[in-house]
């Protein structure tokens, strides 16, 4: 299975990809109007910022208790909680005048639910298509993402110039009940991969394994640490370009998109296991030339030419499906994708920082803006070098070959 073509045969894949698309729209169009919202009546960025980014806070603490859910619970009827929990609570932000204890209560149900489940769409994914389309499923799935952040934050964009800004609850909702309803019709009742189990104990047991294993650890931080740094640099766009940042933020979704379609598509399993740690270096190398603090144009091809290595994530999770059991693989990636948030919250948090300490450094003034958030880039690139070359010997003993002559155990 090499092309889209044959991809999209899976009637299964289909259904998935469009519950992604989905669930991805509706929670970008949901956070825009969050934070619209909370905006408009604090005037302060940091309740602000929680509002739209805080999902990653609430996720460590469902994942490190729930986190075994993907695996418990049927496929299908996980799905359905999740997209069922999200509109629920779409539906009761959109109540006029809602006290902000309760607005920030039901902000915290949605991730709270997806830490317990949130594995399963992948995981289900990984059952439904052939061991070699796995990449190309994922990388499409990695295309959705993108593709429909813009168009959810795009049209609510739109809309808030002729509806009330509560209303976009409305609309998130209803796309999320589309979602719940494809799912139920379109996916076949697949038996949840373990059972017996004490949800709590089994959470931490196989969470405590994975995080304790010297093939998988390495893995997982590859996934996390170095691309969470480099969403640091992204964090620095306004700063660095103001008004101008959208070509910057533009420049790097289409590296992002360029390099999942060429390694999800077109590069053959061996050669892309072997281009993990290159393509980490590249998200991270051009970012070193913001030392010499680059023009706007400039600024965009290295964002561009950087973001192609976000790809290095495809192998990098091709290894987690590998060196894993079935049995497993909603944890798994219920784990990937929550400390893949919290990696890059953090970063984007640190990336803030750094800014900020060098700004005082220097004195005020736009000059001084800008050429702090440029030192403050190249600073978190030189971090996200040093993270790939110091995980660069565990992550050879992932390599499903030397792990297997090794005889190291998962």
């Amino acid at each position: 299975m090499k092309t889209y073509r044959e991809l999209f045969s899976v009637g299964a894949f289909r259904v998935l990809f469009l519950v992604q698309c989905l669930n991805v729209g509706a929670y970008a169009v949901s956070s825009l109007a969050l934070g619209t919202i909370t905006f408009a009546a604090t005037g302060s960025a940091i309740p602000t910022a929680l509002s739209m980014f805080g999902a990653p806070l609430v996720r460590i603490l469902g994942q490190s208790w729930f986190g075994s859910g993907s695996d418990l619970v049927r496929p299908r009827r996980a799905l359905i909680l999740i997209a069922l929990a999200s509109l629920g609570a779409n539906v009761l932000q959109a109540i006029p005048d809602l006290l902000w204890g309760w607005r920030f209560a039901l902000l915290a149900l949605p991730p709270l639910i997806t830490s317990a489940l949130g594995g399963s769409l992948i995981a289900l994914m990984s059952d439904v298509l052939p061991t070699e389309a796995f990449i190309l499923g994922r990388a499409t799935m990695n295309i959705a993402v993108g593709v429909m952040q813009v168009v959810g934050f795009g049209v609510a964009g739109l809309l808030q110039l002729h509806v009330p800004t509560s209303q976009l609850f409305l609309g998130a909702a209803g796309g999320l009940a589309l979602a719940a309803l494809l799912v139920r019709l379109g996916l076949g009742d697949h038996p949840p991969r373990a059972a017996g189990a004490s949800l709590v104990r089994r959470t931490r047991e196989v969470n405590r394994r994975l995080l304790g294993s010297p093939v998988i650890r390495p893995v997982f931080l590859s996934l996390w640490v170095p691309n969470g740094l480099i969403v640091g640099c992204e964090a620095l766009f306004v700063p660095y370009a103001g008004s101008r940042a959208g070509y910057l933020f533009a420049a790097s979704a289409a590296g992002m998109l360029t390099g999942d379609v060429v390694v999800g598509r077109f590069v053959p399993a061996a050669l892309r296991d072997r281009l993990i740690e290159p393509l980490r270096l590249l998200l991270a190398v051009p970012y070193l030339a913001f030392f010499l603090v680059p023009s706007v144009p400039a600024a965009a091809g290295l964002a561009f030419v950087a973001s192609v290595g976000y790809c290095a994530s495809l192998p990098l999770q091709e290894r987690l499906v590998e060196r894993t059991e079935g049995d497993v693989r909603g944890q798994v990636f219920g784990l990937n994708g929550t400390g893949l948030m919290v990696g890059q919250a953090f970063g984007a948090l640190l990336g803030g920082v750094v800014a900020q300490l060098l700004t005082h450094q220097t004195g005020g003034g736009e000059a001084a803006r800008v050429g702090s958030a440029a030192q403050a880039m190249a600073l978190m690139a030189l971090a996200s070098v040093a993270a790939t070359l110091a995980l660069t010997p565990g992550l050879r003993r992932s390599r499903v070959r030397a792990a297997e002559a090794a005889g190291i155990p998962t």
